[in-house]
């Protein structure tokens, strides 16, 4: 079965795109939004929102979270800022600019219509916040400030120091929690989906275990979004929260949503080198770091070993403002990461191992005083002295490149909705917007663009066109089969009896993905990885030890689920990253390369990779949808 990928991309001029496509969907009348039950898996910006704003506009909301309370949502680990083109530094920003500067930072590989819509409300985005409270840093007379980021020559992103996220998440927060007192948002914490179900190809319900009980149940609704996240812990080390994971997105996968591009993975070049072989995550510093920090290594070999204060300015090569003087430390996250691996493979790398660059604010606090960086910084700054005892004010913070986000997600048309209709995907679970890199400051964006702006009109669209019919019940025998499904999974796992920890599974897992599918990838390494999977999938089944039961609080359990899904979905990303023989942003190919530079090759590869599940023994199949660009010209990407 080939899947349908109609984009359902409205015609016209792209300025008109949303305007138009807007006034065109269908409208669901407000006495009747109350007869309509919506499902969202997710509670941080995208899921928050979409689940306070949906539930505003009338419709009954199930809001569904892993974590003990909303306001714990990964969103609350962004850092640095959010992105709009408000243009108040008179600098020469647009909505134009930011949507050209977000399809070149992605490389080429986004869709234009959906990176413009996004670009369009940016501008809302922050009035609405504005509104809610958010406290964005201001500058004297009151306006609000702005800082640049990676991938533009424009100051556009507005921050909260470096606590953007938490600041935004509690204001969607605010907005959710006045739903959820008014019976409009009905809150289910501590609960994980474990399964989509649908009824005549449609998406009609999820399966639900409760992670205190471990009871399962099930719950109908007229639609479901997930808004999930990304999948950046298939690779065990990354910036993300433990509890992070693929879970939710794969399942729709398995029940027939298409997964494009799993092999677009961001890697970060900021942040806290690894420590040792036990640690269990990596931390971010934010990007707005780069903005008065100086990336430097010894320019000799022989320096390597010396303190940062010993080696003169003479000796020291800040290898981004040589490489990339237009952009210097602000090129993008993508380039500026394979430029340090390049140096630290070079054997110029700092710090245990070689495995780290520094980045310097000697010369910001020379220039602007300490008082003014810790005014920009000193959480952060704060936050990097505890973990490494080291004070960034006196010494160079040490910074290696990590995985952070994922551009890859599952398929979405125009109106968010996966090709599964009834499913929609928000945020970071979609991969609609950043194709093969995404710039600083955009997902904070696109998370409260989906969410606030963007789905209570798609989904209006969506509804109005099923009639007023109630949900259909969670008595249907599809409900029973897939919690039928969910248990068997779950006692079989608990069933293995082996002596070996999930934990050891997953980070050899990340071993493997790091090490063949990671900032630089060969025909030779996927292929490695390709044979080291299923082995390692194979010994998890039969070797795993996971104690206790389903039916009662069981944390290794929960994690044994979750490593199961990696198990196999990095068979599937690594299949996608051998079959797409170009390099476009974080997909870094060793073959396809001039100067260290990535080399795409638009006539065979300038489209989305949408992967189709056949059957757990089978090959999934590749569906492809052609990516055109009419208003930003393809062009080699130069940061020169």
């Amino acid at each position: 079965m080939t899947i349908n990928l109609d984009a359902r991309i409205p015609t016209g001029p792209i300025e008109q795109k949303w305007t138009k496509s807007k006034f065109d969907m269908k409208l669901v009348n407000p006495a009747n939004k109350r007869k309509y039950k919506i499902i969202v898996i997710g509670s941080g910006l995208a899921g928050g929102a979409a689940a306070a704003t949906l539930a505003e506009l009338g419709y009954n909301v199930a809001c569904f979270c892993f974590q003990d309370s909303p306001r714990r949502a990964h969103s609350i680990a962004a850092q640095g800022g959010i992105n709009a083109a408000k243009n108040y530094q008179n600098d020469g920003d647009s909505v134009h600019r930011l949507f050209y500067d977000t399809v070149k930072g992605g490389d080429f590989r986004s869709r234009e219509a959906n990176v413009h819509r996004l670009a369009e409300e940016s501008v809302n985005i922050i009035d609405q916040c504005v509104a809610q409270g958010v406290p964005f840093a201001r500058e004297y007379g009151g306006t609000l400030a702005n800082r640049s980021f990676g991938g533009a020559q424009v100051s556009r992103t507005f921050y909260a120091r470096g606590q953007t996220g938490q600041q935004l998440l509690l204001g969607v927060y605010a907005g959710l929690s006045r739903q959820i007192q008014a019976g409009r948002v009905t809150m289910f914490p501590r609960t994980e989906m474990l399964d989509l179900v649908t009824v005549d190809g449609k998406a009609v319900g999820v399966v639900i275990r409760d992670l205190v009980t471990g009871a399962i149940s099930s719950h109908a609704a007229h639609a479901v979004v997930l808004a999930t996240g990304g999948y950046g812990n298939v690779f065990f080390l990354s910036t993300n929260a433990k509890g992070s994971n693929v879970t939710a997105t794969y399942r729709a996968y398995k029940r027939g949503a298409g997964f494009a591009n799993p092999c677009f993975t961001q890697i970060h070049p900021t942040c806290i080198p690894q420590s040792g072989d036990f640690q269990s995550k990596l931390t971010l510093m934010s990007e707005s770091l780069r903005n008065d920090g100086r990336v430097w290594v010894p320019k000799a070999k022989a320096d390597v070993g010396k303190r940062a204060a010993d080696i003169g300015d003479d000796n020291r090569d800040y290898y981004l403002e040589r490489k990339y003087p237009s952009y210097g430390n602000l090129c993008p996250r993508d380039i500026a990461s394979r430029a340090a691996k390049e140096q630290c493979d070079d054997g110029r790398g700092v710090g245990p191992g070689g495995r780290g660059v520094y980045l310097d604010f000697r010369d910001a606090i020379k220039r602007d005083g300490q008082a003014k960086i810790a005014e920009k910084y000193g959480n952060l700054f704060e936050m990097y002295e505890r973990i490494t005892g080291d004070d960034p004010y006196k010494v160079p913070m040490r910074i290696y490149p990590a995985v952070h986000y994922t551009m890859g997600g599952l398929w979405v048309d125009y109106h968010l909705m996966s090709n599964v209709p009834g499913l929609f995907v928000a945020g970071e679970a979609n991969f609609s917007d950043h194709g093969a890199n995404r710039l600083g400051a955009a997902a904070l964006m696109q998370g409260l663009a989906d969410g606030y702006f963007i789905l209570p009109y798609t989904m209006g669209n969506y509804l109005a066109g099923l009639g007023l019919g109630p949900a259909v019940s969670n008595t249907h025998a599809a409900f029973k089969d897939a919690e039928r499904a969910v248990k068997t999974k779950l006692d079989t796992i608990c069933a293995v009896d082996g002596k070996h920890s999930v934990d050891s599974f997953h980070r050899e897992l990340g071993n493997i993905m790091w090490e063949k599918c990671g900032m630089a990838r060969t025909k030779e390494s996927l292929t490695e990885a390709l044979e080291a999977i299923p082995k390692l999938r194979e010994r998890f089944w039969k070797e795993v030890s996971v104690k206790g039961g389903q039916d009662s609080f069981n944390q290794t359990l929960e994690k044994a689920g979750r490593v199961a899904d990696f198990l196999e979905f990095g068979e599937m990303m690594c299949k996608d990253a051998l079959v797409r023989e170009e390099s476009c942003g974080g997909h870094f190919r060793v073959e396809h390369q001039a100067d260290g530079e990535a080399l795409r090759d638009d006539t065979n590869f300038c489209h989305a990779a949408v992967w189709e599940y056949q059957g757990d023994n089978n090959a999934p199949a590749l569906n492809k949808e052609p990516l055109t660009f009419e208003n930003v010209k393809l062009a080699t990407r130069s940061y020169k």
